[in-house]
């Protein structure tokens, strides 16, 4: 877990995306031992419960932006407070005018 000092320098970078109007949403995720997948196999579904140990990455939280390109993107993760770790960027399909 991070640290008091860790949490105050990611509420600061999170609060400046606020104020330029970039973060649209976010949210943490509880452990994946709350969780629950359902498989799909034709007409069967199944109910997996967690933790789910065959998994080697876990989503733990998100934010869903609003910025002009991947680029821009990039450039305000660059400036996270972050000492470690792999964070991804996707781009959401656009279904307007579909």
């Amino acid at each position: 877990p991070p640290t008091p000092e860790e949490m105050a320098e990611f509420q600061k970078f999170n609060e400046e995306l606020v104020k330029a109007g970039v973060v649209v949403g976010d949210g943490r995720r509880h452990p994946s031992s709350q969780g629950k997948r359902l498989r799909f196999d034709g007409k069967k579904r199944t109910v997996i419960d967690g933790p789910f140990a065959e998994t080697k990455e876990l989503v733990a939280g998100y934010w869903l932006w609003q910025v002009r390109s991947i680029d821009e993107a990039i450039e305000w993760l660059k400036r996270a407070p972050f000492d470690a770790g792999t964070y991804e960027i996707r781009q959401i399909f656009d279904t307007e005018g579909m």
